[in-house]
């Protein structure tokens, strides 16, 4: 989903006052206080961040990440640091809004001298479409059995990155993969498809926005972006490509099994009923209704769990909106303890 630097129409007074010290203090926490020398904990298991569409992630391991900047990247770092502080073992899977390696970054959310950059065939492009993000990202989690030991993955993924999982479980599940996937988290993972690119394929009329001039141009840059690259996630997230009984989810029929699935959604930004639920409340990029699958049938999701906080989508939107970056979904704490509490559950 591309990111959005405009100023929300309505900003929300935050509910839970926090400075930016705080989110300082947590990317120290990642770089200073790594959970010993060895890449993979002793039972195999691994917890994995993956960043979802228009996104650039570095690759970080539990004791290697970025020397300046955000130390896993603006999705990744508050997650990264907070459940290393909890003693998980904790990577970031890699993406690049494109083609190739992933590179330094300035601007918002820059990063750079990260010590480990994965070839392109390891690495997510995060405006490609949603089956290639899934067989890179396939390569990668192979890569983390194959280098650093790791058998049971537990899977964080924001925005897109929880439909670039689902891909790539269903690519290890056909190739005899070794991996056992113990869990699934989604945070504002558009499950229904987005009301922008709703709006950009012609689903959605620009008149649902209901007088929201946040809404609106969101709407229009993301219809600039899929005009601009033609095809990739842009196109497929949407209602029509995903929904539907020959859709994408019907046809991830039977991935999810044996996979509990936790869903998180935001819904900061809402507007006066009567409104169309597929587009209020939402956290700027995505329904609360897509982010809980409201509509998923029981046989493509058997086994969810749902949560939903006040928040944004990402800091980007809180940036934008003038709130501080722990009213992003990535950044939240409460949000971290959720994430935290499921990966800390027994699987049976």
């Amino acid at each position: 989903m591309p990111p959005d630097t405009r100023a929300a129409s309505i900003p929300a007074v935050p509910r839970h006052p926090v400075t930016r010290l705080t989110a300082a203090l947590s990317i120290l926490i990642a770089v200073m206080n790594p959970i010993g020398a060895a890449h993979a904990a002793p039972t195999g298991r691994a917890v994995v961040i993956v960043s979802g569409g228009n996104a650039v992630s570095p690759f970080t391991t539990p004791t290697q990440a970025c020397g300046s900047g955000l130390a896993a990247g603006n999705t990744d770092t508050a997650l990264r640091a907070h459940l290393l502080e909890r003693g998980h073992t904790v990577y970031t899977s890699p993406a690049m809004a494109g083609r190739g390696p992933v590179v330094d970054q300035d601007g918002f959310g820059a990063f750079g001298d990260c010590p480990v950059t994965l070839p392109d065939v390891m690495t997510v492009d995060s405006t490609g479409s949603i089956d290639l993000a899934g067989e890179r990202l396939a390569r990668f989690l192979t890569h983390l059995h194959d280098e650093y030991g790791a058998r049971q993955i537990d899977v964080v993924a924001h925005s897109m990155g929880g439909l670039y999982s689902r891909a790539a479980f269903r690519v290890l599940q056909h190739t005899g993969s070794p991996l056992r996937i113990r869990s699934l988290t989604t945070l504002g993972t558009p499950w229904e498809g987005s009301f922008l690119s709703d709006y950009a394929n012609g689903i959605t009329p620009l008149s649902d926005c209901a007088g929201d001039a946040f809404c609106a141009q969101n709407m229009a840059d993301m219809k600039t972006e899929v005009e601009r690259l033609m095809t990739g996630s842009g196109r497929e997230v949407n209602q029509r490509y995903l929904m539907g009984a020959s859709g994408w989810n019907e046809f991830q029929a039977g991935v999810l099994d044996d996979i509990p699935v936790t869903l998180i959604a935001g819904d900061r930004f809402t507007r006066p009923d009567p409104v169309n639920p597929t587009v209020w409340p939402n956290d700027g990029l995505v329904a609360r209704h897509s982010a809980l699958a409201t509509d998923v049938s029981d046989r493509v999701l058997p086994h969810r769990r749902t949560h939903v906080f006040d928040d944004t989508h990402s800091i980007f939107i809180s940036d934008a909106a003038g709130l501080p970056w722990e009213t992003a979904l990535t950044w939240d704490p409460r949000v971290l303890d959720v994430v935290a509490s499921v990966i800390e559950q027994p699987v049976s």
